[in-house]
């Protein structure tokens, strides 16, 4: 079974580095610019993971979590952000994340994060 990936960020760049890493561990992708995007193609379509980034226009990854969550979705959704603060944590955690990384991602952890949480080795 193959498991996809749903990968949310503004940055054109930061979403190919992400779906790059995921597809060379054997995961299908799909790309969401934003947490409105994201949105959209998590109601309709089912992902295994949801890779969110927390700044980006329209609807951020806080509210889009907390979005995610209203909709009965349980797919585990890992932060991805270069805010290291505590609160912006705390904020990730308690809106519904899994887990939080902070950028710069290192490829090897993320695959390990994502297997863990999914449960396959």
């Amino acid at each position: 079974m193959a498991f996809k990936v749903l990968i949310v960020d503004d940055s054109d760049m930061v979403r190919h580095f992400h779906a790059n890493i995921l597809k060379s561990a054997g995961f299908d992708t799909e790309q969401a610019i934003d947490g409105m995007d994201a949105l959209e193609k998590a109601v309709k379509s089912s992902f295994s993971m949801i890779l969110c980034d927390l700044n980006m226009p329209r609807m951020d990854g806080i509210t889009f979590i907390k979005e995610l969550r209203k909709t009965g979705k349980e797919t585990p959704v890992i932060i991805i952000t270069t805010q290291e603060e505590a609160e912006n944590r705390r904020k990730g955690y308690m809106s519904g994340a899994n887990l939080y990384i902070t950028k710069p991602v290192k490829p090897e952890e993320l695959i390990i994060n994502i297997k863990m949480l999914l449960g396959i080795s």
